[in-house]
């Protein structure tokens, strides 16, 4: 399969997509061609059809697959023999399950049926057997559930044990394979942010290379990559978005928001900025709504932003002059990547301006590309929330894809 340089292109399929993190870093290798993709969310799945299917044709979506969201089951359910066809054509299956069953910011709870979604993953694997996996997670899927009752369960090594069985029944060989954890701070992205990362390779391969490899790999790979991007292996808040202040400019009204502020961009201030503007030639960035903070939040934000601790959460002593109840918020400083961006917007305090971050702003801290627009509601209040994934939480749930990008250069290598 040829890209757009001429160059044949490994093929491979996103499960759990999302918005489209993981896919949009291997578009823009430029080494990697995508089949399809699945992901439940409708919203996630409009941002990445959009972007990725429709205007970079990234996709080569076969027929027998509606190009819509699918629920990783049903597809398993209803085309068993098409996934099994695919075997001997897909180099790779990326992308991990949905992560908050498993997460430490969250309630962490091992009866979440979230976490079944790894059996589901397993059976994908085994139906069409590409030559390597690239497998994401948080923290937490390498740690017991010590306060359940179940089994204590690390399910880290769970998919360990799975995915390197043999089978006869379908000509199964198994996979070598090897976990790690990896801060994505440490590749350019403005955020620490740890994630379990798991590659696996198929055993009958004939290849020199191991799944170790990837790790050593990715590490070597960086300052010249990200040299070559132009920008550094750390990157901090103020380098990722004084672009986007709100008081450099004057408001105007934001172009997919009725009676929401935006504001222009100022000049570029970084080359991280600069990266992520390629391309762009819009006056007002994608997604760059304001929030509505009333005279009253406005001055408790300011007077937080002055006397706490930056990229702490507040302490009990503020907590108590405010009368908030709420567990956590982080007033941030532009000095440093940020802490693990969530999927709540109001769990942060803008490094330098009293009000919460626009969706643009916490793309640009996931180092998804300027050009990449969001579909979908900008928020959900009450208990839709842990429901629907509007824009912050499509965003906040994604893999970065300037790591993606270099995962993808190094998982090319290896086969």
């Amino acid at each position: 399969m040829k890209n757009i340089m001429g160059k044949t292109s490994l093929t491979y399929i996103d499960l759990f997509a999302g918005c489209g993190g993981l896919s949009l870093g291997l578009y823009n290798s430029g080494l990697w061609k995508g089949i399809f993709a699945i992901e439940k969310s409708t919203d996630a799945f409009k941002t990445l059809k959009h972007n990725l299917i429709i205007n970079k044709q990234h996709f080569d979506w076969p027929n027998w697959l509606p190009q819509s969201s699918h629920d990783i089951n049903e597809v398993i359910k209803n085309y068993p023999d098409e996934l099994v066809s695919l075997r001997g054509k897909i180099d790779m299956v990326a992308g991990g399950p949905p992560c908050q069953g498993f997460s430490t910011a969250g309630r962490r709870m091992e009866r979440d049926n979230r976490n079944r979604l790894i059996i589901s993953y397993i059976k994908f694997i085994r139906k069409v057997q590409p030559k390597i996996i690239f497998f994401e997670n948080v923290k937490g899927f390498t740690q017991q559930f010590d306060k359940n009752k179940i089994r204590g369960r690390v399910y880290s090594e769970f998919v360990k044990k799975e995915l390197k069985k043999s089978s006869k029944v379908d000509s199964y060989t198994g996979y070598n394979v090897f976990g790690q954890l990896i801060d994505f701070s440490e590749f350019g992205v403005p955020q620490k942010r740890t994630r379990f990362i798991l590659v696996g390779i198929r055993k009958d391969l004939n290849t020199q290379n191991s799944p170790e490899d990837f790790f050593s790999l990715i590490k070597d790979n960086r300052e010249d990559y990200l040299a070559n991007k132009g920008v550094g292996v750390s990157t901090t808040l103020e380098d990722a978005i004084s672009d986007l202040l709100k008081s450099k400019n004057e408001e105007v009204a934001c172009p997919d928001s009725t009676n929401f502020k935006s504001a222009p961009y100022s000049p570029i201030a970084s080359s991280y900025q600069k990266l992520m503007r390629e391309g762009v030639s819009q006056e007002i960035p994608n997604s760059h709504r304001f929030a509505k903070h009333t005279q009253k939040t406005l001055e408790k934000f300011e007077f937080i932003l002055q006397h706490a601790e930056k990229n702490k959460t507040l302490s009990q002593k503020i907590k108590e002059a405010f009368s908030l109840n709420k567990r956590t918020i982080i007033p941030l400083s532009g000095e440093a990547p940020t802490p693990t961006i969530t999927t709540l917007p109001d769990d942060y305090i803008h490094y330098c301006e009293p009000r919460i971050f626009t969706v643009r702003e916490y793309a640009r801290i996931q180092s998804f590309n300027d050009w990449y627009e969001f579909k979908g509601r900008y928020t959900t209040g009450g208990k839709m929330r842990t429901q629907e994934v509007p824009r912050y939480s499509q965003i906040g749930n994604a893999i970065p894809p300037l790591f993606g990008e270099q995962a993808g250069i190094v998982l090319n290598k290896l086969i």
